[in-house]
């Protein structure tokens, strides 16, 4: 028994502690999940990160999970899950729920954030903030690739109608989030939304509960391949502020991490 004890211990000992579990939701990723996770794992482990990613398939039906699983034969610390209810907000939630470490946050397979992000966002988190917000548009941020003017438009007046329930706020869509995990479970588990406008209802809960926030400028790069349509997504979005204004003015939940 003493020899199994103490192997045991030995085990424990070699698998370093978490210090982040990264969120990223997919739906048919296979071109650019791979790069994305590699890219993420390489640069957080040179900042002496220890990072699992939790993959939350979406509905995939391409080779998401093959690229995942072979990602993850490279010793990178990977959890694969599946979520069937469809919207990223309810993807993202799902990832939340399984999440262990002190921080927890999440991030789109696309590669617009630089992996150096988590890095700075678990700095600020460590010194006390609990909502890391990647912004676009704060002080310091940059579009390294302009957006289309159908784009722009939609997203200037997505968040002239968002900031009334989340507070002054630079950018509240930015796909990159960083939290406390307290903080994430109890502001994912007030949430309603599936849908795009998840991260609406998110910081409008978190502005409620006074929780302590703080934007960090990303400079952020357009990708090709994304899954939102403008026009199509944009209306839906639109609606979803709508249903998250109602939730928000109904709710009772308490925000208690």
């Amino acid at each position: 028994m003493e020899i199994l004890a103490s192997a045991y211990q030995d085990a424990v000992k070699a698998v370093p502690l978490l210090d982040c579990d990264l969120v990223i939701p997919a739906l048919n990723e296979e071109s650019r999940i791979g790069d994305a996770i590699a890219s993420l794992h390489e640069t957080n482990t040179a900042a002496g990160l220890n990072v699992r990613y939790i993959v939350v398939d979406n509905g995939c039906v391409d080779a998401t999970a093959e690229i995942v699983d072979a990602v993850g034969g490279l010793d990178v610390p990977i959890e694969f899950m599946s979520c069937q209810t469809r919207g990223k907000g309810a993807a993202v939630r799902a990832g939340i729920k399984r999440s262990t470490a002190p921080y927890v946050g999440y991030c789109d397979a696309d590669r617009s954030t630089p992996p150096s992000s988590v890095e700075r966002g678990v700095k600020l988190l460590r010194s006390g903030w609990e909502v890391v917000i990647g912004s676009r548009r704060c002080a310091g941020a940059e579009y390294m690739v302009s957006q289309s003017t159908t784009r722009r438009l939609g997203s200037f007046a997505f968040h002239a109608i968002a900031t009334r329930m989340t507070g002054p706020m630079s950018d509240t869509q930015c796909g990159f989030k960083l939290f406390t995990a307290p903080v994430a479970r109890a502001l994912f588990d007030a949430t309603t939304l599936n849908g795009f406008a998840f991260d609406v209802e998110l910081l409008a809960l978190a502005h409620k509960a006074d929780l302590r926030m703080i934007e960090l400028p990303i400079k952020w790069s357009e990708s090709e391949g994304s899954t939102f349509r403008p026009i199509h997504d944009g209306l839906r979005s639109f609606g979803e502020l709508r249903a998250a204004h109602r939730s928000l003015t109904t709710t009772t939940a308490s925000i208690a991490p």
